[in-house]
């Protein structure tokens, strides 16, 4: 049944469709049901929420295959018990074959987007970067974890060789991509069973990734990285015509990196920085949309709204212009994160009318196709971790005998050279992941995140916006309407009532009325009596659960009555 709808002060009124949860000695939410069942089973044998997560993610890469797998990339932030946060850069990596004239842009495509001619950076062997997810979720393991693989991979490898059955929205995912999935035989035999996408409630079995799994238990990262599996891997790219070599399995590393912090209404926001955008890009818009009494203005009203699209413009504008990885861009971080950027920002914005803006930065100055997981313990640990194949299906084919569907990450580069995101070997691939922990007074308050490709910041930044301005709970706050826009036209979800729509037309905002800005969103906020409450949204499969309970106290015996003869 929906929950009561959320009326805000304003007028607006939106209803949320799924129920929040609560936990006291841990919470997990994932996209998919049975990863989240992963995770708890994890901290129900006493693992921690780094135990929790891995086990998720290699879950996740089985039953929400079009999401994630082990050749993807990502990016895991971790905060210890002891407040310290860590963030774990297992982003994909451009090919050393690879370089800004790749590939051939596609005359006919819309202003900033990537697609080349033939589409080769989007589907096949050669729009594949080198694989990150497998080492970055054996490493966060071995380093903070308690569990072994071989714990913390059971339930995928379970699910894998005995099947699971399909969700509507995974049958929904395989039809969006049948045509370029027809492809290829491997792909096709198991999600385009006789021609047509596998139906909702059909058990999918993967016995092949069930095996690639198991040999992973035994041998670890280094049977992709440097043994049997790469080499085939490798064999296979050079028949198939792609561009991965030996050289970039075996020179691939994961980077320990600092995250970045901002400030919000006395919150502190603290995300991984780039190649990441989204943290950064996040603070820079709370920073200008902090001169407005946003609360006031009300959630959803053309005020509201038209203060989300021109951040949001002023935002991409600085994206574009500066943000990449930092070991070739020099990253201008301190400015974009600076309050007093965000108030010269902030005066040349018309409350009347849309404007278009242009970058304000320069390098040197001071897919809703992803995963994501949000996870705390019992003891303090947390982690947010966004991984992902990039678009659905990644590259849209399986490695043959390996069950392994590899990422498209080459079509999140500029393919045109000279801009900040263009190619360059073994470049890492700037993405709009925002996996953030939100603090009040040092102590945590809110941990969120998303999948939904250049849609996922500006999600986060709404969320937040939500939680902070308009006082709403986190099951509000992750299913509410969203709006998105880069420069070109202002998508808003059909939640915002018509008046709206015309409202912000009439100030020349380019108006389309679409089903979901972005991914399924997955928060866990942290009351101060040590409450957990997880939420998952309306836009995928996504399942908190909580647990409580604990072991009997100490010193408990059972006594049977004395019976009588």
């Amino acid at each position: 049944m929906p929950t009561q709808p959320w009326r805000d002060r304003a007028g607006a009124t939106f209803q949320t469709e799924k129920h929040p949860t609560t936990g006291r000695r841990g919470m997990v939410v994932t996209n998919h049901p049975l990863a989240s069942a992963a995770g708890v089973e994890m901290l129900a044998a006493g693992g921690n929420a780094i135990d929790a997560a891995i086990a998720a993610f290699f879950t996740l890469s089985v039953v929400e295959p079009m999401m994630t797998g082990v050749l993807g990339g990502g990016m895991a932030h971790i905060r210890l018990a002891d407040g310290s946060h860590i963030v774990i850069d297992n982003q994909s990596m451009a090919p050393l074959a690879t370089g800004p004239t790749t590939y051939t842009p596609d005359p006919h495509a819309i202003p900033g987007a990537m697609d080349t001619i033939g589409r080769k950076n989007a589907v096949g062997p050669t729009s594949v970067a080198s694989p990150g997810n497998l080492m970055g979720w054996c490493e966060a393991l071995s380093r903070f974890g308690t569990f072994s693989r071989a714990d913390v991979m059971e339930p995928a490898i379970r699910h894998a060789s005995r099947g699971f059955p399909v969700t509507p929205y995974l049958s929904e995912c395989v039809t969006d991509c049948a045509q370029d999935m027809a492809r290829d035989a491997e792909i096709s035999k198991l999600y385009l069973p006789d021609g047509a996408p596998i139906q909702p409630g059909a058990r999918l079995v993967t016995g092949d990734y069930a095996e690639t799994l198991r040999s992973i238990v035994k041998e670890g990262p280094p049977i992709l990285y440097s043994g049997s599996l790469g080499r085939h891997y490798v064999e296979h790219m050079a028949k198939a015509g792609g561009y991965i070599v030996q050289e970039d399995l075996t020179g691939y590393r994961t980077i320990a990196r600092e995250p970045i912090r901002g400030t919000y209404r006395g919150f502190e926001i603290v995300g991984p920085p780039p190649p990441s955008s989204g943290p950064l890009h996040i603070v820079q818009m709370l920073n200008i949309l902090e001169g407005y009494d946003i609360g006031a203005l009300g959630f959803g009203s053309p005020d509201t709204v038209h203060l989300l699209a021109e951040v949001l413009k002023i935002a991409f504008a600085d994206r574009a212009a500066a943000t990449a990885d930092p070991a070739f861009v020099k990253v201008p971080v301190e400015k974009l994160l600076d309050k007093a950027y965000a108030a010269s920002r902030r005066a040349r914005i018309d409350m009347g009318k849309a404007q278009t803006w242009s970058a304000e930065v320069s390098p040197g100055d001071g897919g809703a196709h992803t995963t994501h997981l949000t996870i705390a313990d019992g003891m303090g640990n947390i982690v947010a971790s966004t991984q992902t194949i990039n678009s659905l299906f990644g590259a849209r084919y399986i490695v043959p005998g390996t069950g392994m569907i590899p990422n498209n990450y080459m079509f999140v580069f500029d393919p045109r050279p000279g801009r900040a995101s263009s190619i360059a070997p073994g470049k890492r691939v700037t993405s709009s992941m925002s996996p953030v922990i939100v603090l009040r007074d040092g102590k945590p308050a809110f941990a969120l995140g998303l999948p939904g490709g250049l849609r996922i910041f500006p999600s986060v930044m709404q969320a937040l916006s939500n939680l902070i301005d308009h006082g709403m709970t986190v099951q509000e706050a992750v299913e509410a309407p969203r709006v998105w826009t880069q420069g070109h036209q202002l998508e808003l979800e059909a939640g915002f009532p018509p008046a709206v729509f015309q409202a912000l037309g009439d100030r020349g905002h380019p108006v389309a009325r679409v089903g979901n800005v972005a991914g399924g969103m997955s928060a866990i906020q942290f009351h101060g009596d040590g409450t957990l409450e997880g939420a998952a949204c309306w836009r995928a499969d996504g399942t908190p659960i909580g647990l409580g309970g604990g072991l009997a106290r100490a010193g408990v015996r059972f006594r049977p009555e004395a019976t009588r003869a």
